[in-house]
């Protein structure tokens, strides 16, 4: 993973349009300007040409899952990524259910705290913020406990920015004869979901992501098996994802007023990532971006939370320098005044800040965030960004 810290940094270090700065975070994030544009024209939500242009987000984002593709639907709701989890667990989880909740990371606790409010029952398997979930242990669980109907599990985990294991989840899933629903919120577009390749009921993802729209709605891609099954099983009206299908395919409307705006944005970042290379293209890009950012800042000191083999390309966690002087607040202002805008972290253990990977950017911009952050750590007086002995200790611990 070793980079050349100089090579395009000059070119690369370089304002977005507008004097905005770079969102290096798991979405929102940078979009591309043809994207913002879709948004100067209004549209009607009953309009012919609306319909017409919901029809082809539904098309577009079914053929991203591949082989398989046609025992599945997609079926579009308003809102941010968490309201589409919650509509996927509250109308494809019967009442009666009982879900395995793999969790590793803010996201899966999130999950796990939807399923008390929506009255589902769950067990849960939580392996803190450093490891994933593996194969065998959800195989051993769903031995150990007949009564559980479905697996729920985050493809990557943004708190810690872990890739996890899917394919072996979903092959200990469906061996003992379960179901397998998959939050790929930070993942699908970049890195594959092929239904014919992965099993699984369902997949949901938001517009924000790797996609590269602009917030205001999400998708759940699932087999129409379920959909067609989930009828009566919300405890929402507004997140019933069943009651939004059926009118969908009745009318071609979405059942409330939609995101009109945010749907022709999204129409154009399609087409974008379509001339990219769709999710190879894509995911290419996004695994350039972390191994240039991985290859300059562990050259400054910094250590990440994750060993490389669980590096995913969607955001990179970094711990806290143990230099006293180090405070993440000032820190964040140094690099938002050089025109990056990083994320805090979410970990319960250490001291953590995170950088992401996705949006409109490229290596040389990567190369410039580390440019910006070692002229950030001179302006705070620190020579190295080396973590605390501690900080450490406790992933080898964990990661043993």
């Amino acid at each position: 993973m070793k980079a050349d810290l100089e090579t395009g940094a000059a070119a690369a270090i370089e304002a977005p349009r507008l004097g905005e700065p770079y969102l290096l975070t798991p979405g929102p994030l940078t979009t591309a300007w043809s994207v913002k544009e879709q948004m100067l024209r209004d549209w009607g939500s009953w309009d012919g040409d609306f319909r017409a242009m919901t029809a082809r987000l539904r098309t577009e984002l079914l053929s991203l899952v591949g082989t398989g593709a046609e025992d599945f639907d997609c079926v579009p709701v308003q809102g941010s990524g968490t309201f589409v989890v919650e509509a996927m667990l509250g109308s494809l989880l019967p009442r009666d259910s009982k879900t395995l909740v793999l969790i590793n990371g803010a996201y899966g606790q999130r999950i796990a705290k939807t399923m008390d409010c929506i009255g589902r029952a769950h067990v849960d398997i939580d392996k803190g913020d450093y490891l994933p979930p593996r194969g065998q242990e959800v195989a051993a669980a769903l031995a150990a406990d007949p009564d559980i109907t479905h697996v729920v599990v985050v493809h990557c985990e943004t708190s810690s920015g872990i890739l996890n294991p899917i394919r072996e989840i979903s092959e200990a899933t469906y061996a003992a004869g379960r179901k397998l629903l998959i939050d790929s919120m930070s993942a699908f577009g970049a890195i594959d979901v092929a239904a014919g390749d992965i099993r699984y009921e369902a997949v949901v993802s938001s517009a924000n992501k790797c996609i590269e729209g602009v917030p205001g709605f999400g998708f759940i891609i699932a087999r129409k098996s379920e959909l067609i099954a989930a009828e009566g099983n919300a405890h929402s009206l507004s997140l019933d994802v069943h009651d939004q299908w059926a009118n969908m395919e009745k009318t071609g409307q979405w059942r409330f007023t939609p995101p009109t705006h945010v749907v022709a944005a999204f129409m154009e970042a399609l087409r974008l990532h379509r001339e990219e290379g769709g999710i190879q293209g894509r995911g290419a890009r996004y695994t350039k971006n972390r191994d240039v950012l991985v290859d300059g800042m562990r050259e400054l000191g910094f250590e990440t939370l994750l060993r490389d083999r669980w590096l995913s390309p969607i955001i990179v966690t970094f711990f806290n320098p143990a230099d006293e002087k180090f405070e993440f607040t000032r820190f964040y202002e140094l690099m938002k005044a050089r025109g990056f805008i990083i994320y805090p972290g979410k970990l319960t253990v250490v001291d953590s800040f995170r950088v992401g990977c996705i949006g409109q950017m490229d290596h040389h911009t990567m190369r410039a965030v580390v440019v910006a952050a070692k002229s950030s750590l001179d302006a705070m007086g620190i020579a190295s960004a080396r973590p605390p002995q501690a900080a450490l200790s406790e992933r080898e611990k964990l990661a043993a």
